[in-house]
């Protein structure tokens, strides 16, 4: 069983995702936390595989609480919950080692994929939060940062572009294997070199990276 701790300020927020994630066979919510102060002394007293941080809670915001863990509970994968997709807050919490991003209003079973993803040590950042974060992000820093990535891509192979604009649409292994008529450890192999080129910690930077410079999936 997928161990779950769930830190949301609001009590209706809490429910409904225990209700979601309690409906899957191979996950249990062992706990809850109303701030991220409890968050971080729930996740060091008890046993937890996963964490759900909202961004915004009381005492201790979800970024700050993320870190703290890092320090106490190194072994708890966290992702990252909230209502809006600031490119900022997505940085900050892959810099502080999140194993995802997600938005409130993602689809129940991405859910229960995120944190199954989050659990076997794969990072995951919904392709909803993708696209927002990135596809309306204006500003001239934009510019630098497409030149700096378009450059950092260039030592790819086609078959290393093609696996990594998949990666930017937020597909799974198994899924850019079915695109790519490859198998599924075939492309895990590919995403491992693809993320030791690029000098990415994980595939959400990777793919992040990709949607920077543009990198769009090749027809069919």
């Amino acid at each position: 069983m997928i161990r779950v701790l769930v830190a949301d300020d609001e009590p209706l927020i809490r429910a409904g995702i225990r209700m979601i994630l309690t409906s899957a066979d191979d996950i249990d919510v062992v706990a809850e936390a109303r701030d991220g102060r409890e968050a971080v002394e729930t996740a060091r007293s008890t046993a937890v595989d996963v964490a759900l941080l909202d961004i915004q809670m009381p005492v201790l915001d979800g970024l700050t609480a993320l870190a703290e863990l890092g320090r106490v509970a190194p072994g708890v994968r966290v992702l990252i919950l909230t209502t809006f997709g600031e490119r900022d807050n997505v940085l900050r919490a892959l810099g502080h080692g999140s194993a995802g991003f997600l938005l409130k209003d993602s689809a129940p079973q991405e859910l229960i994929h995120a944190v199954r993803a989050a659990a076997a040590g794969n990072a995951y950042l919904s392709p909803a939060a993708t696209r927002h974060v990135v596809d309306t992000l204006a500003s001239p820093a934009a510019t630098v940062r497409g030149e700096e990535a378009r450059r950092r891509l260039a030592g790819l192979t086609a078959r290393e572009s093609e696996v990594l604009a998949l990666l930017g649409e937020g597909l799974s292994n198994a899924d850019a294997g079915a695109r790519l008529h490859m198998s599924e450890a075939t492309v895990k192999t590919y995403v491992s070199r693809i993320l030791t080129k690029l000098d990415c910690e994980n595939r959400v930077q990777a793919a992040l990276l990709a949607r920077d410079a543009g990198l769009e999936p090749t027809a069919g």
